[in-house]
């Protein structure tokens, strides 16, 4: 069996799939049964199983089962389209299906081999719509001027209304050098207003922390920008910190914003570097049963914090904000974060594919439900869009706003 493992919205090349994902190898006999329908009866009975709503969206799900048996299944993706309309029918774009393409792509964008454009893409469940929930830093997406929230219309001339989000996004990516066409009509903007962005695909550095000490306050201030929870980030944002400390710094901006999220395990125990006691967050599975991850006692500096958040930061970006600002460790500022509060488990097909299953929600320490409804900062900054060269400076109205915080007479939050 495969080793197991956890993550929250796990970053595959250009979009954010996964609250919590568990690798599970699938491998049963179903006697008297085709091989065809062996695949679609594992897919039925693992979401049988762990689904977060055991009514399966208010419908017989065993008269599912049959309706789909019944199908002529001659190949494999006659197999694959039958369990994509069968997990369509629980209405929940999380839940669905990884050709073994898009499994191998995942499984090798977790190593950090990313060649793509570089863009965070949601479908929005409100509106069906395929939305960038925030380009990565220095790539192509961020250079040609696409932000958060933007509409993804067509990709080289493909409706994305047709599209899964793993079809919409195995389309962006590509080889270095290769070209892909974008049609992106930008948040509030009238379809007539749609634009075509030609975009050369590149390897995408997914580096997950910078840091510096600002020295331009009236007291030094390290500040660290994490931009995805990577295997790797919890020892930079250690190093990065325990650097800091050693350079004087003595208040702390973490930048989160536009953090789509990642490992569900760093963004624990990132939470434990800043907090030594309480709850981090709780998880919910359908029985209504909670588990939790607390801190451990081991925070590395009790200096005063601001957390910088913003409609891009979202799942695990959340939890570590919302166990920050629950446990009273640091002040929010900036705009409501994203709403992404489902957690979901990937289980590995015997064929190479993959399964996605919601199988539970969380909860910030305070037990907010965070989905749909986003977490609002103790102090709301709006700010337009900005560059990635302008972050940091005087043009950063919210980093701004956090440094007169952290310098003027407001009582700010400590690790005591």
């Amino acid at each position: 069996m495969k080793k197991r493992t956890i993550w929250v919205t796990l970053l595959v090349t250009l979009s954010l799939i996964f609250s919590l994902m568990t690798w599970t190898p699938v491998a049963h006999a179903y006697g008297g049964f085709s091989e065809e329908q062996k695949i679609l009866l594992q897919s039925w009975r693992l979401v049988n199983q762990a689904y977060l709503d055991d009514t399966f969206n208010h419908q017989n799900w065993w008269q599912i089962r049959q309706n789909f048996l019944d199908r002529k299944l001659s190949k494999r993706e006659d197999t694959y389209n039958a369990i994509d309309e069968m997990l369509a029918t629980l209405d929940e774009p999380f839940t669905r299906l990884l050709r073994p393409e898009q499994y191998h792509n995942l499984q090798v964008s977790t190593a950090g081999e990313l060649s793509g454009v570089g863009l965070q893409i949601n479908i929005n469940p409100d509106t069906g719509n395929l939305e960038v929930v925030s380009p990565l830093s220095h790539s192509p997406a961020e250079e040609a001027g696409i932000s958060a929230h933007d509409r993804i219309l067509f990709i080289d001339g493909v409706d994305t209304s047709t599209l899964t989000l793993d079809e919409a996004a195995a389309r962006m990516r590509g080889p270095k050098g290769t070209k892909v066409s974008l049609t992106i009509l930008s948040q509030g903007k009238d379809a007539k207003n749609a634009r075509i962005v030609e975009l050369i695909r590149d390897n995408i550095s997914l580096s997950a922390v910078y840091a510096t000490l600002d020295k331009s306050a009236a007291l030094p201030v390290g500040y660290i920008r994490l931009s995805q929870f990577s295997a790797s980030a919890t020892k930079e944002v250690s190093d990065a910190i325990a650097d800091l400390e050693k350079q004087g710094a003595d208040a702390y901006i973490l930048d989160l914003r536009n953090n789509p999220g990642g490992l569900l395990q760093a963004g624990i125990e990132i939470a434990r570097l800043w907090i030594d006691q309480g709850t981090i967050v709780y998880t919910v599975n359908r029985q209504g049963s909670l588990d939790s991850f607390t801190a451990s006692g081991m925070a590395l500096t009790g200096d005063p914090l601001i957390v910088l958040v913003n409609e891009g930061t979202a799942s695990a970006s959340e939890i570590l904000a919302g166990a920050l600002q629950d446990n009273g460790r640091g002040i929010l500022l900036g705009e409501k974060t994203f709403g992404k509060g489902l957690i979901q488990s990937l289980f590995e097909l015997p064929d190479g594919s993959g399964l996605a299953i919601t199988v539970a929600k969380y909860e910030t320490p305070n037990h907010k439900d965070i989905h749909k409804a986003g977490i609002v900062p103790d102090q709301v900054i709006q700010e337009d869009p900005i560059t990635y060269q302008q972050i940091g400076t005087e043009a950063d109205l919210q980093y701004q706003a956090a440094l007169k915080v952290l310098t003027g007479n407001s009582v700010l939050a400590d690790a005591g």
